[in-house]
């Protein structure tokens, strides 16, 4: 190896540790937005969380290396809006189970056959359904195959599957995997 080959390798390797500055530039600008829309707008507001908007990503990106892409933002406005619809209808399907006779639940334990396969994707499909008042994801198989979920009243295990197929996992591989 010459040294200019040396040098050059030396360069690429010094570059790879760079830190960015802005590793995640539009979840700063969100994580600034929702912190301000909670807090009063104040200059000390408007401040401290423009610091933790770019200091948190900024120390996390080790951890974090690729940035997520959004193929289709208008879908994961969509998305976002269908899942807190779901969120508050599923909140009163629950409160009337619980508060009706227990020995009509039907909890059951059932795997989802995944097709997505980036791991940020099956993390947000995992989080939905959890998020999801009656749902929640259990366990991911070794090999990411297969999500186990635990649901609180569910008759056909395997329609219980596909609907969560059809709903959370087709329109999360569009937006994010394309």
């Amino acid at each position: 190896m010459t040294h200019e080959e040396r040098l050059e390798k030396d360069d690429e390797q010094s570059l790879a540790q760079k830190k960015n500055w802005v590793p995640h530039p539009v979840l700063s600008v969100v994580m600034l937005l929702i912190w301000l829309s909670l807090n009063n707008a104040s200059m000390g507001h408007v401040v401290l969380g423009s610091l933790l908007s770019l200091g948190i990503p900024y120390l996390v990106q080790d951890f974090w290396p690729t940035a997520v892409r959004v193929h289709k933002p208008f879908k994961l406005a969509m998305y976002l809006l269908m899942v807190l619809v779901d969120i508050c209808k599923a909140n009163f399907i629950v409160a009337v189970q619980i508060l009706g006779p227990n020995n009509k639940l039907k909890a059951k334990f059932f795997q989802v056959p995944l097709d997505v396969t980036n791991d940020f994707t099956i993390s947000m499909l995992a989080g939905t359904i959890t998020l999801t008042p009656g749902t929640v994801s259990s366990e991911l198989s070794a090999d990411k195959k297969y999500l186990l979920v635990h649901a609180l009243n569910v008759d056909d295990v395997q329609q219980a599957a596909a609907d969560i197929k059809l709903r959370y996992e087709k329109p999360l591989k569009e937006i994010f995997e394309c």
